[in-house]
């Protein structure tokens, strides 16, 4: 069987359409995009009496949020005892009940709304080679199912020294969720619009009104900015994150896959969980997580989770299905969730890789924000905070690593060879009557020309082979081989050279 480049979410289900948006649209709230942040919050606005429009760049579920490892855990690696040291135990236990509660409230959501998502109990484990008693004592101080365990209880041959297991904690299928939120969303009189990219928002005396990629206005009296980050330079936090990808495969083991989820303190990061989809031997991998746009070979990634999974098994794999995720990190480990500095709109942003608990939780903050009640978790997730020294110094070093990476791009773009060297299947960068282009020749021989440059604040793009993107190493944003926008904070497709 031939690997298809595809999340297995996406290529196992079958998500309901809707149509781009036709007509200028008046509503209470306005949500821009349909992942678990969206949608989450757009329900619970919508089954709250207020009327609400959705707006989503492709499809529902379409990036990020379709092609996660599907693990609704609260444990996010061996992170409570980091916690603790770096914001005490009063913050760490506020993450804690978060997002255990996020377990609980998307295991209900799936009840109450009848949502067939193969979703299932089962343990979670984090390893290390290290000694991770102080993990699992710090966890359940914290009031979290952990306790210490074996290496072996994880079910991968030979991997750590010692292990921390979270109980009943659950999996599932995560674009056919997605897709059960939507329909309930529809079901409580919510409006979605699909392939109406949001170009710009502008705050207007009490209102926002949004400018769509297809032309049609909405206006509201709330906004939500769900997407992966904040679009355009929004409250800046494109100088507040980092972008990173990660990779993942589908695999048969030649034996039974492990029964629990299971993620390495230690680098190389892998994660795996039950593929249900590929039968009792089925295994996804997640891991050979980069910066966005930092990797020349991002086939790499790929063959390293292979090399991993035969090492392991002593077998030979082919990954059914392989695929990438982005997300960003933020410099204290807390995402940000609330109203953006200086202005009305409100956001989500920085899930650290854990978006179905981060981005439930930050789901019910922003609910709240809107309708002017309290929420125990917002201080927590303080958009607007700066962070402690740690989080000051990572940025500034983030920040000069960007300005060093806008102007060396630049400056090392020697010219390659010409067009006619583009191979069917190969894409980067070549030289057009003495400019440097961005080229990629598909499959069918079509030929795809770009001005390599990021259309957010101009930094060089760097092709990424292994899933046939431009990729910008400073703030994240992703385009196709025809410079479509693919993920933000770029809202304009990227320029052809002929422009």
């Amino acid at each position: 069987m031939m690997t298809t480049n595809r999340s297995v979410w996406h290529a196992t289900a079958t998500s309901p359409e809707y149509d781009a948006i036709g007509r200028d649209q008046h509503c209470d709230v306005l949500v821009v995009g349909g992942g678990v942040i969206g949608l989450t919050t757009a329900l619970y606005l919508q089954q709250e009496g207020t009327d609400v429009v959705l707006l989503e760049a492709a499809r529902i579920g379409a990036r990020t949020s379709g092609n996660t490892t599907g693990k609704v855990t609260s444990q996010h690696g061996a992170i409570y005892a980091s916690l603790v040291d770096r914001h005490g135990r009063h913050k760490a236990g506020q993450y804690a009940s978060a997002n255990q509660g996020a377990v609980e409230q998307i295991a209900l959501l799936v009840d109450r709304l009848g949502i067939e998502c193969e979703l299932t109990r089962g343990p979670s484990f984090v390893y290390s080679a290290s000694n991770l008693q102080r993990e699992a004592d710090v966890a359940w101080d914290l009031g979290l199912p952990a306790q210490l365990a074996g290496p072996d209880e994880t079910g991968l041959p030979g991997q750590g020294t010692s292990a921390v297991r979270f109980d009943d904690q659950v999996m599932l299928h995560p674009v056919r969720y997605l897709a059960g939120l939507a329909r309930a969303f529809i079901e409580a009189g919510g409006r979605i619009y699909e392939h109406s990219r949001v170009t710009d928002l502008d705050p207007t005396d009490d209102r926002v009104e949004a400018l769509t990629a297809v032309g049609p206005r909405v206006s509201a009296a709330h906004a939500v900015v769900a997407t992966l980050l904040p679009i355009g330079t929004l409250g800046g936090y494109f100088a507040r994150t980092r972008p990173n990808q990660s990779h993942g495969i589908a695999v048969r083991l030649p034996v039974e896959a492990p029964a629990g989820m299971t993620i390495s303190a230690d680098a190389p990061v892998r994660s795996t969980r039950p593929w249900p989809g590929g039968g009792p031997n089925g295994l996804i991998v997640v891991g050979g997580g980069h910066e966005t746009g930092a990797e020349q070979d991002t086939d790499a990634a790929y063959r390293s989770l292979i090399e991993w999974v035969g090492s392991l098994w002593n077998t030979d794999v082919q990954p059914d299905y392989r695929w990438s995720a982005e997300d960003y990190s933020t410099p204290d480990l807390l995402p940000y969730v609330g109203k953006s500095p200086g202005s009305p709109i409100l956001i989500a942003t920085g899930m650290n890789k854990w978006g179905l608990t981060n981005g439930t939780v930050a789901a019910g903050i922003l609910r709240d924000t809107v309708l002017g009640r309290n929420n125990p978790w917002s201080e927590l997730y303080d958009a607007s905070r700066i962070g402690d020294a740690h989080a000051v110094a990572e940025l500034i070093k983030d920040n000069l690593k960007v300005g060093k990476e806008f102007t060396a791009g630049h400056l090392r773009r020697i010219l390659g060879r010409g067009l006619d060297h583009v191979e069917v299947g190969e894409g980067g960068l070549y030289d057009l009557d003495g400019k440097t282009v961005g080229a990629y020749c598909d499959h069918d021989g079509r030929l795809h020309t770009v001005v390599p440059v990021c259309t957010h604040l101009g930094c060089p793009l760097r092709w990424n082979q292994g899933d046939t993107t431009w990729d910008c190493n400073c703030h994240g944003s992703r385009f196709a081989p025809d410079g479509s926008v693919l993920d933000g904070p770029a809202t304009t497709p990227l320029a052809k050279p002929d422009e």
